[in-house]
């Protein structure tokens, strides 16, 4: 009997959950149906606004064309009219001048007679009834404005719903990337008067295809676009693809999106690495800034924490007690080496990315280093760092840097500096980021991978990365080497 009693339970629990399942189906039908009423009205009143719409048009036509008819009869008749009186006129100088002929007749003096037949012919020569035309200025026609409407009668009545649009198909050659921008062009499989635009989505991936996670990134969307081309500006590309793909809309419904395209984003992105900064850096990203109280605050740690050690062994320096990163840890820079490296090593390849230092910024170096830089070397001081550096103090001094050897120069330090690193060309190139106007180069053959470093002393410098290499810099690449700008002459000292 237990046995069946738990059987029934079970059956009974089964029937709930079922009816519960029904009962919530039955809401949702319930819910649709509604639903389809409300939707059925909305629809109804958009198609009477759409014909009255469309009998506005016709009636305003009809009234436009019946406007056009009127003014013609008018003027016609107007024709007519002045013709016709210009008839009755000649025909009455024309009987005037008949009875004056048939009284002239009667005269029985010569001279008289000679007289008044030399009038009348005057008369006659000059009379309008020779001179007017007898044949109408208009004609009685209208068939110049009579209206066959076959064809639109057969549009009107081809008249059906809203058709679905089809998905668009993105010309992936017409694609492009530059700048930090993507320019997406798509065409229609077929032509389309009704569409009214277009929607772009587009996210970022690291994956060459689509993610293979679903929803791996939330696709960004680019409403109402008119045109069957649109580009995408401003991005930072710190993602190596982007997901793009189009959906066509008429006023009624939105199509399928077209099949999605992967386009590669090549850029170099890296953040700044605040474990081997110096202290006296406050490092948050991509921005550093000088902070006079870091390396004292560190330094009053670390005594409270040596006396709290006393009489205890020295630990040895451990992967536990030191962060540790991908790229091997290494001690903090200290002394006058007020430098921050960047997190991700540059080891092949054509790469750029930008630094923007603040107004009071009193002095800051930007570089490249291999990972060997001492603690306490200083960028461009040695021979495996390479830089240009910016002294504000007093006066302002702008010069490369590299093996300790100095060259200055005597060009205006802008307000945004462009590096662009070459590194299986070995050449590291600095440029004014906004006229593209060139700065310096070094020129080397790079032995090692390189690190973005930056040393900076009273102020703050913001790097921007994500960036590709823009095609102004591509253009001069291309179009010098040691032709325009400042071309180190420490290059080749490795």
């Amino acid at each position: 009997m237990d046995e069946q009693k738990e059987t029934l339970q079970r059956i009974v629990s089964t029937l709930a959950s079922k009816n519960d399942e029904i009962h919530n189906f039955i809401d949702m039908l319930n819910h649709t149906i509604r639903n389809v009423q409300v939707n059925s009205s909305t629809a109804i009143s958009e198609l009477d606004e759409e014909f009255d719409g469309l009998y506005s048009v016709l009636d305003e036509m009809k009234g436009t064309m019946a406007n056009a008819i009127q003014q013609e009869e008018a003027r016609k008749i107007q024709a007519l009219q002045d013709q016709l009186s210009q008839c009755s006129n000649a025909l009455e100088s024309s009987e005037e001048l008949l009875e004056l002929a048939a009284q002239s007749l009667d005269v029985k003096d010569p001279v008289e007679f000679l007289k008044a037949a030399r009038q009348i012919k005057d008369r006659v020569t000059m009379a309008s009834a020779f001179r007017i035309s007898l044949k109408p200025k208009v004609s009685d026609s209208m068939t110049h404005l009579m209206v066959d409407f076959a064809v639109e009668r057969r549009m009107l009545q081809a008249v059906k719903f809203l058709p679905v649009p089809k998905a668009p198909e993105i010309d992936l050659a017409a694609c492009l990337v530059a700048d930090n921008c993507i320019t997406v062009s798509w065409r229609m499989p077929e032509e389309d008067s009704r569409i009214d635009h277009f929607v772009l989505e587009y996210r970022k991936t690291n994956v060459d295809g689509l993610p293979r996670v679903k929803d791996e990134e939330r696709w960004e969307r680019i409403d109402y676009i008119k045109a069957t081309e649109y580009t995408l500006s401003g991005l930072k590309f710190d993602t190596k693809y982007m997901n793009v793909r189009v959906q066509a809309c008429n006023k009624a419904v939105a199509g399928e999106y077209s099949d999605p395209v992967t386009l590669e984003t090549k850029a170099f992105v890296f953040g700044l690495d605040s474990t081997s900064s110096h202290l006296n850096l406050k490092v948050e990203d991509t921005y550093v800034e000088w902070d006079p109280t870091g390396g004292k605050g560190q330094e009053k740690i670390k005594g409270k924490e040596n006396k709290s050690r006393s009489g205890a062994p020295s630990p040895k320096r451990t992967s536990v007690s030191t962060r540790s990163s991908p790229r091997g840890s290494r001690d903090h820079f200290t002394g006058e080496s007020y430098t921050v490296l960047g997190d991700t090593a540059v080891e092949s390849g054509q790469n750029y990315w930008e630094v923007r230092a603040q107004k009071d910024c009193k002095s800051y170096s930007v570089g490249v280093t291999y990972r060997n830089l001492g603690k306490f070397d200083q960028l461009g001081k040695t021979n495996s760092s390479w830089c240009i550096h910016i002294n504000n103090w007093l006066q302002t001094t702008f010069s490369a840097k590299h093996n300790n050897k100095t060259k200055t120069l005597d060009i205006p330090v802008p307000d945004r500096i462009g590096v662009y690193c070459d590194f299986d060309g070995g050449q590291l190139t600095f440029y004014n980021a906004n006229s593209k106007e060139l700065l310096h180069t070094f020129k080397t053959k790079f032995t090692q991978p390189l690190l973005p470093a930056f040393m900076i002393w009273c102020g703050g410098l913001t790097v921007s990365t994500g960036l590709q290499v823009p095609s102004a810099v591509k253009t001069l690449q291309k179009n010098e080497n040691g032709l325009s700008g400042s071309t180190s002459s420490l290059n080749n000292i490795a």
